[in-house]
């Protein structure tokens, strides 16, 4: 153990695995976690469970829109552009209503509390997150990193029900391989990193870390989905598109739905969930009555957002899902970072998107300044950045009980003049700790 900054930061370098754990990604190194107020750890230990319970309510909602006890324009929404039948086998008998075992959302750290861009069912950074913990709890013992220096790995371990698993990762997906990799090599039992592209189907569990849209790049997977279907094999992520839509944010502040949320929630879940997602809308162009407005933009139809003026803008335009440009910020446009005129075009293109991959407008909420350590190679000092800080809690849900854990959270700092708050080679990453 040893109290110095640099040589903190240099052990933390010398303890990267071999292989990575990112394919040619690199970040800035800290000697430091990043501290949490004991009141954002309690909240990010009580949200686990509400996040939980609007996975399954919103899965609620979809299969009752399919059997028409509810809109059938919920269901509209979450079925555009997705093959018929894959819809099929995610509501048959033996998953239909499976959800997610590992829930990670993306926190904006704001002024006011946390504001969640995003729920993923099917995250990267499983690997690294453990990682970090078990790196930074060894480099100092008062260091209280959340989740513990195993937190990552047991949670992770406990949504499965045996010992044998299989770790399906695309090659879409291979840049996130070596975290994987080094994760199974740190669990108990039997674990193999496959390749998703010509898996074979053998008497193992399987967790699913691919994306559902790169489908007809695997051949082998109709066989798997076949398999699920009957009841034959076990995957989680379930093969379930539509809980990988950004759009159930949208869905949670439509008006006519509000009922039925806070009564599957219940209302203080909602209440919680409404401080957290910012207020959403779907792009949907249908004409609406001549003396109707869009509630809370006040315009007649969605194209009327291309005149916004620059401080009128604070407001992110992201495709929903099932689209190589759903994830990663490809599909992202910050309306203040844009001008008119890209703006106008962002709006029109996510207009015409809607057919088959729908967008998601949602309100802007900025991150809160702060302030963090970091060593720069390049001189061989600790600087400090200023930044806005991503924290993405990694929520694990047991085969055996479903009750969730807290593994640990990753906070992802980055300079405080961008925008989309994101891994770059420009950002520090760091687990998250108790700030006593």
């Amino acid at each position: 153990m040893t109290s110095d900054p640099i040589q903190k930061a240099e052990r933390v370098r010398s303890a990267l695995p071999q292989n990575g754990l990112f394919a040619e990604k690199e970040w800035r190194i800290s000697p430091e976690p990043f501290p949490l107020s004991r009141t954002e750890v309690r909240l990010l230990e009580a949200l686990g469970p509400i996040f939980l319970r609007f996975q399954r309510v919103s899965d609620l909602l979809y299969r009752r829109s399919r059997k028409g006890s509810l809109p059938t324009w919920i269901a509209d929404y979450l079925d555009r552009g997705k093959p018929k039948n894959l819809l099929e086998a995610g509501l048959s008998h033996p998953i239909h209503e499976e959800t997610p075992r590992v829930i990670r959302p993306d926190l904006i750290l704001t002024a006011d509390g946390f504001a969640a861009a995003e729920l993923d069912s099917v995250p990267g950074g499983i690997g690294l997150t453990a990682w970090l913990g078990e790196t930074y709890a060894s480099l100092d013992s008062s260091h209280r990193i959340l989740g513990g220096p195993r937190g990552m790995i047991e949670g992770f371990a406990s949504i499965f029900g045996g010992k044998a698993v299989d770790i399906l990762v695309s090659q879409e997906a291979s840049d996130y391989r070596p975290e994987m990799e080094w994760l199974a090599g740190r669990l108990a039992g039997d674990w193999s990193v496959v390749n998703a592209e010509n898996y074979t189907i053998r008497d193992r569990e399987i967790y699913r870390f691919f994306e559902l849209f790169d489908l007809p790049n695997l051949p082998g997977i109709s066989q798997l989905i076949a398999a699920t279907a009957s009841g034959k094999a076990r995957v989680t992520a379930p093969f379930k598109p539509w809980l990988e839509e950004k759009l159930w944010s949208a869905l949670f502040w439509s008006h006519p739905l509000r009922p039925v949320w806070k009564r599957e929630l219940r209302e203080a879940n909602w209440n919680r969930l409404s401080h957290i997602f910012p207020q959403s809308w779907v792009i949907d162009p249908a004409e609406i009555p001549h003396h109707a407005v869009i509630p809370g933009l006040e315009i007649g139809s969605f194209s009327e957002l291309k005149g916004f003026t620059q401080r009128e803008r604070e407001l992110v335009l992201k495709q929903s899902g099932f689209s190589d440009r759903a994830w990663g910020s490809r599909s992202v446009t910050v309306g203040q970072d844009v001008s008119q005129c890209e703006w106008a075009k962002a709006v029109d293109g996510a207009i015409q998107s809607f057919p088959l991959a729908p967008f998601v407008l949602q309100r802007f909420r900025a991150g809160r300044i702060v302030t963090h350590p970091w060593w720069n190679p390049a001189t061989g000092r600790i600087e400090i950045m200023e930044g806005r800080a991503r924290l993405c809690p990694y929520y694990f849900v047991s085969a055996k009980d479903d009750s969730v854990r807290l593994g640990g959270v990753l906070a992802t700092i980055c300079p405080s003049d961008k925008k989309i708050l994101h891994g770059m080679r420009d950002a520090i990453l760091v687990p998250c700790r108790t700030d006593d």
